[in-house]
């Protein structure tokens, strides 16, 4: 059975980072899906198309067709990216109110990729600190990996530099939740991890030169030795 990733932008300009992004975000889980053998159509929703019907939407209550097989689409998603730009050191309001037209059981136990662009690198924890608040309270199912993009990202490395890894690691993640299994140990051999490892201790430290880095277990023996 075809599964269906859908992406939400809440971009205003055309094109978006937001919504370069979120296609992005969204291929990279469409490719992971075709490794497991699952089909995948991808949808992207630019949210600045529906602005009228999302105000009206609000002030009356009522949806317009076009709005409304949106909001199905989202409903109905096998997965959903998630990507805002950052104003005011916050989600769009476009977005948030898009966010706000949808059943607030929509999302339940959705996989769901949060995802940012803003003109600073500053702006990088509005991810956790405004968008994460938001879909755990519609209790989706928020993948481990969150990827946020200022414009030093959009460097002439893209497709092989950080950005590129984090979007590569998020749709592997998305890719595990839609398919069903518990695989932390296969995306960690398939993906190495991503974040800084810190060095590791030389194997010719010198137990008796107080500038050399030990192993805790030997710094725990020679104190018990003494």
């Amino acid at each position: 059975m075809s599964q269906n990733i859908v992406v939400i932008s809440g971009g205003l300009g055309t094109p978006s980072t937001s919504g370069l992004l979120g296609r992005q975000l969204g291929e990279a889980t469409v490719r992971e899906l075709a490794a497991k053998g699952i089909q995948a159509d991808l949808t992207v929703l630019e949210l600045r198309d529906y602005a009228v019907d999302i105000s009206n939407n609000l002030l009356t209550g009522y949806a317009p067709p076009r709005l409304s097989e949106a909001i199905k689409a989202v409903s109905q998603a096998s997965g959903l990216i998630a990507v805002s730009p950052v104003f005011t050191a916050s989600v769009s309001g476009l977005f948030k109110s898009f966010i706000d037209v949808l059943d607030p059981k929509a999302l339940e136990d959705k996989p769901v990729i949060l995802a940012a662009t803003a003109g600073s690198a500053r702006h990088n924890l509005v991810v956790d600190y405004a968008m994460r608040p938001i879909f755990a309270y519609l209790r989706a199912r928020i993948m481990p990996t969150s990827v946020f993009a200022s414009p030093e990202d959009w460097g002439a490395d893209q497709g092989q530099g950080a950005l590129a890894e984090r979007e590569l690691r998020a749709g592997a993640e998305m890719a595990l939740s839609i398919a069903g299994t518990n695989g932390a140990t296969a995306l960690t051999q398939d993906l190495g991890d991503t974040r800084s490892i810190a060095p590791r201790v030389s194997e010719n430290a010198n137990p008796r030169d107080t500038m050399s880095s030990l192993p805790f277990e030997q710094l725990l023996a020679n104190i018990q030795s003494k």
